[in-house]
């Protein structure tokens, strides 16, 4: 689903979206506005200004200034236990929330815009909706053609097995992939000694050179990740499949020799990274 996002699982770009958008199902998450949002990620990479990683990471600064008890709420919220409820959030709720309140949010305008300008064609209601929850009208379908899927999925996989069992066994599965897909990615670009850079001196190729880590991992873990471990080589080249990012990496290790390797050891020490210094332009720890 990662790959098809950027169009480099297959050449067919028409066959990427369409096997993206089954994986999407699959996954229980709308794969185009997931990868349009992926894709300003790749684009702001070690901007810090503008990208925050998935835990929004606050300011050394902000943090000082907050009361105990918000310190003490902001700590809990990225606790790495929290990446559980968080990843069943993700995966579960937030596509349907922003389904829900999304559509309640284009009733409401449009009810507004009748009552000031009188009826008008609907499509000229949808083009000039902006909603919180998608950018584009395409973004819409996407995520209605998911939730039409994935909740049709669960009605019947429930039927099948019985809603108890199929409950419990999928929000295990779905809580724990999220939980193991999130710890991931934030690990790869927080680490001691990540780019993390404002703006005005943000420099995109040491984004991406100096602001992604190589995860080395065995190759169970490799295989069941996608390789995803090389993110330093896939953020140089976000068009090189999965499938060859090992080659890749191993091809030009003279030239990666650099670069930051962690360890699944080192896991647990990247979520005392939870604070950016703007002054210093680095990761800190709560003081």
């Amino acid at each position: 689903m990662h790959d098809c996002g950027h169009q480099s699982l297959f050449r067919d770009n028409i066959l990427n979206h369409i096997v993206g958008f089954i994986l999407g199902v699959i996954n229980a998450i709308p794969q185009h506005p997931w990868s349009r949002g992926h894709a300003y990620h790749h684009r702001h990479n070690g901007n810090w200004d503008l990208y925050r990683g998935p835990s929004a990471l606050i300011t050394s600064a902000e943090y000082a200034s907050y009361s105990p008890w918000r310190k003490r709420f902001y700590q809990f919220l990225r606790h790495p236990l929290m990446l559980f409820p968080g990843g069943f959030f993700y995966l579960i709720i937030k596509p349907r929330a922003a389904l829900i309140l999304g559509s309640l949010d284009f009733a409401i305008d449009s009810l507004r815009h009748i009552i000031n300008n009188g009826f008008c064609k609907w499509q000229l209601l949808i083009s000039n909706h902006r909603s919180r929850h998608w950018y584009t009208a395409s973004e819409f379908w996407h995520i209605l053609g998911n939730n039409i899927c994935v909740v049709a999925t669960w009605v019947l996989m429930g039927s099948w097995l019985g809603l108890g069992l199929f409950w419990v066994s999928y929000s295990i599965v779905m809580t724990t992939s999220a939980a193991i897909m999130i710890c991931f990615f934030f690990v790869q670009h927080n680490f001691e000694g990540s780019y993390a850079h404002t703006t005005n001196d943000w420099d995109s190729f040491k984004g991406d050179i100096e602001g992604s880590s190589f995860l080395k991992m065995n190759r169970i873990f490799n295989w069941f990740s996608a390789d995803i471990g090389y993110h330093n080589v896939h953020h140089l080249c976000e068009g090189i499949p999965n499938y060859n990012l090992r080659a890749c990496h191993e091809a030009n290790a003279e030239l990666l020799k650099n670069i930051k390797v962690l360890n699944l050891v080192d896991i647990p020490s990247c979520f005392n990274l939870i604070l950016w210094d703007r002054d210093k332009q680095q990761l800190a720890t709560i003081p």
